[in-house]
């Protein structure tokens, strides 16, 4: 045998043992759905839990402290050494940016499935969590989603969870406050075209026809616009009693002003992603007067609320904006699950979080109807005034 040849033999050798050291390569797609339901974990207990929001981009703020509740809650389960897989565990946390967008956040699914994560926090918009829903299911990944949108929970789908109500939820109870509570009988309607926002103006708009308005013909824009002047200024003609938009804070924010430029002096409403911070940073004075609703209560009257911005607070060094609760009762829902059942696997723990009763931030009890929608709900309605989000109204229901 020739130089060449003998080297050649033994590079072949190398790689055949090293191969059979890692168990070979199986790679691709079935590979990946045959085994991610195992934890991700090593000699330590280590259990992954993946999260997935926008950390880029414009909603990025809506995505940091979403992801700062789930961080929180991580870390108080850490120091409790809770025993799972018969065990100390130590929980770890996998975030991803899925830039609100719904091309990456399969990709961001897909890495989830190939880390073999014990389950999923997130994603944040509707219109990235349904389609990473359907790789969390395909491949028995439990997820628990901010979403919104009635369509993620109305698929029949067994994996998949919300930490928030419904759109259905959610716009119903505000389209029947605009015209029974506020006496809006002509309301105008603009949506960002979004899985939320469309739908959240689709049962704001269902409900307030319901309640006897009468609905201006519907308006369209987009989530990367700023310019709305001319969908505005043919509602300056129309004089609509009241102006709904369904989107976020990016939006609404300078729809806002331009409204107020335009010298159109009736009222604005919107949904829990025009409530934050942000939105009235950037309305400043015009945004005065304006109504939004948020899912459960007012932070200080949620079961643990004070508790929590405490905790808060003492970590991040700033206030609660709104969406930090709903991760760390979710990511609380999912730990508790797990140590119920004493296993990080979806096949030994998925029953647990069907039933699980979380006496919880947001809701004193977090539990889950058959859907995976929450069972008892409370929607919030808040008015800005003198640059504070003040709750003027609660109203609670069970499913």
């Amino acid at each position: 045998m020739n130089k060449l040849n003998m080297k050649t033999t033994s590079m072949s050798l190398m790689v055949a043992l090293a191969l059979a050291a890692c168990g070979g390569q199986n790679s691709g797609s079935d590979a990946a759905k045959t085994t991610s339901s195992a934890p991700a974990a090593n000699g330590n207990n280590e259990i992954v839990i993946g999260f997935a929001a926008p950390l880029t981009g414009p909603q990025s703020h809506y995505g940091e402290e979403y992801k700062n509740g789930v961080q929180l809650a991580i870390d108080e389960a850490n120091e409790q050494k809770l025993t799972i897989n018969g065990a100390p565990a130590t929980f770890k946390l996998m975030a991803e940016d899925d830039a609100a967008d719904p091309k990456q956040a399969t990709q961001v699914a897909e890495r989830f499935v190939d880390a073999k994560v014990a389950g999923v926090i997130g994603h944040f918009n509707s219109g990235t969590a349904i389609p990473a829903s359907e790789v969390y299911e395909d491949n028995q990944i439990p997820n628990i989603a901010m979403a919104t949108s009635p369509t993620l929970s109305g698929r029949g789908l067994q994996y998949v969870f919300r930490s928030m109500t419904s759109d259905s939820q959610q716009g119903t109870v505000l389209g029947k406050y605009a015209v029974e509570k506020l006496g809006y009988k002509n309301i105008a309607i603009i949506d960002d075209r979004t899985a939320y926002g469309q739908g959240l103006a689709d049962e704001f708009e269902k409900s307030a026809k319901a309640a006897g308005a009468n609905i201006l013909p519907r308006q369209f824009t987009n989530d990367k616009a700023t310019d709305f002047q001319s969908i505005l200024t043919g509602y300056k003609t129309q004089q609509p009693d009241v102006i709904f938009y369904g989107g976020a804070d990016t939006q609404s924010a300078p729809m806002i002003k331009q409204i107020r430029r335009l010298g159109i002096t009736v009222p604005f409403m919107s949904g829990e992603m025009t409530k934050t911070p942000t939105f009235l940073e950037i309305a400043a004075a015009d945004g005065e007067g304006v109504f939004t609703s948020l899912a459960g209560f007012p932070l200080d009257k949620m079961p643990k609320g004070t508790e929590y911005a405490t905790k808060y607070k003492a970590k991040y060094g700033k206030d609660v904006a709104t969406y930090s609760p709903y991760g760390y009762d979710a990511t609380w829902a999912m730990i508790t699950a797990m140590k119920d059942a004493n296993s990080s696997k979806a096949a030994d723990y998925l029953s647990k979080l069907k039933a699980v009763s979380l006496n919880g931030v947001t809701s004193g009890t977090f539990s889950y109807d058959d859907k995976g929608d929450l069972k008892d709900i409370a929607i919030t309605v808040y008015k800005v005034e003198q640059g504070k989000w003040v709750p003027v109204d609660s109203i609670s229901s069970g499913n």
